[in-house]
């Protein structure tokens, strides 16, 4: 057999073990490893196995990831959600629809000193949900709100998303970073718009909610100040250069974890169930990672990483179409897996070739995340779908799925923005140089 034809059945071999439910990290590594003992002898796979693992675990860039989830699970934790809501809803819920504008400007804030998507959806289902419930709102339109508003989380930085992928293409993380606040700022616009049109065409879907004092607005805004600093100390420093993803992930971690430390807001349960959430994701994603390495240098050596970019790139066809054929892939995918397998699995691939049809992989790379999210509220498998069924058990998933559904139309409308017009994700990259 030819290395190419190795390539092949290792993928093929790859994607057997996943689906028979191997986990993604031990799929990568038992397949990469396999393959390149048939091509370079079984002394050179392991010497190879070894030295990737070592020097990838060694890296000090591996940092970055359990930094950012270990902030990621402090915000969870420290029940920051609940004063994001409290805010949006002093300021929009006397307002019809004001407490679905509410909760997406609630999320969009929260997304912010936030990382995963599953725990902004079950944060705000337990939180938003029985206060729109409470005053009469339509089930689907405060259902779709929450699960899509949370699919936001992947989109505005610090988001693991790009953590991951700034690993796996060797991009900059913190132009990652940058280029995902105008489009997660546009996400929350259109999202808030589309709420305000349901409710303008149905408007007994959203009554209004009490009417908050003044002084109960100042009081609600005052207790935002944590979020604006955090905000403001990992994302302003990276812009300003002030220090680079890695250090903005160590000192956002130790800020997330002193400001609810000060207020009195931590119970030695939460500090430790939080500790360990983060220890199990983190473990989760260096072994996902490192398989994913492993693999790639298996690649490597068979060049199919390269053969299938130049075959796709020099097919009669115009690049969009092809664009298109993979944003169709990814909803798929997004259906089924979370995002960082969905990474994994593709980027060894389909980066290189974007970057032989010409386009700008910062971007593509938001565009990327972008369409994951779609699939994240897609029915009948989107992941966010199973996070508020494990969160509000009882709510009919039928309805649910209703209430995503305008939702997935506005997304596919942004994604067309983003698309037609790459400044959005870059012009502030543009700023930073």
């Amino acid at each position: 057999m030819t290395p190419v034809e190795i390539g092949f059945l290792g993928i093929a071999f790859m994607l057997v073990l996943f689906f028979l439910g191997v986990h993604i990290g031990f799929a990568l590594m038992i397949s990469g490893f396999l393959g390149f003992a048939m091509i370079c002898g079984w002394q050179s796979a392991l010497s190879n196995i070894a030295l990737i693992t070592f020097e990838k675990i060694n890296s000090f860039n591996f940092a970055v990831v359990p930094f950012f989830l270990l902030m990621s699970s402090f915000v969870a934790g420290s029940g920051m959600g609940r004063e994001m809501y409290n805010f949006g809803r002093s300021c929009f819920g006397q307002y019809k629809g004001g407490l679905a504008v509410a909760t997406t400007a609630g999320v969009a804030v929260f997304s912010a000193i936030s990382g995963s998507s599953l725990a902004c959806c079950v944060t705000f289902s337990k939180i938003a949900y029985p206060e729109m419930k409470r005053v009469g709102y339509d089930e689907k339109l405060a259902l779709g709100t929450i699960c899509a508003g949370a699919s936001m989380d992947v989109m505005i930085p610090p988001s693991n998303a790009f953590v991951i992928i700034g690993i796996l293409a060797d991009l900059s993380i913190g132009q990652l970073f940058m280029a995902g606040v105008i489009p997660g700022i546009v996400q929350a616009l259109c999202y808030a718009i589309l709420i305000l049109a349901w409710v303008t065409i149905y408007p007994k879907a959203a009554p209004p909610g009490p009417k908050t004092t003044l002084k109960q607005k100042l009081i609600d805004t005052y207790r935002t100040w944590p979020v604006t600093v955090l905000f403001l100390l990992v994302m302003g420093g990276i812009y300003g250069g002030l220090f680079t993803a890695i250090e903005a992930g160590a000192i956002g971690a130790f800020f997330t974890f002193l400001i609810p430390l000060i207020r009195k807001q931590w119970t030695r349960k939460a500090i430790f169930a939080s500790l360990l959430d983060a220890g199990k994701t983190s473990a989760m994603i260096i072994v996902m990672l490192v398989g994913a390495f492993i693999f790639n240098a298996f690649l490597a050596v068979t060049r199919v990483s390269f053969i299938a970019s130049q075959w796709i790139v020099n097919l009669p066809i115009p690049p969009i179409l092809i664009l298109g054929m993979l944003l169709i892939v990814y909803i798929i995918l997004g259906c089924f897996f979370d995002i960082y397998a969905v990474l994994i699995l593709t980027i060894p691939i389909v980066y290189p070739t974007i970057e032989a049809m010409g386009y700008n992989l910062i971007w593509w790379s938001i565009i990327m995340t972008f369409i994951c999210e779609i699939g994240f509220i897609t029915p009948p498998f989107g992941l966010n779908l199973f996070g508020m069924a494990g969160a509000l058990p009882e709510v009919n998933m039928t309805t649910v799925y209703r209430g995503v559904f305008p939702f997935i139309i506005a997304d596919l409308f942004i994604l067309a923005l983003l698309m037609a017009f790459p400044w959005l994700s870059l012009v502030l990259i543009t700023l930073m140089k």
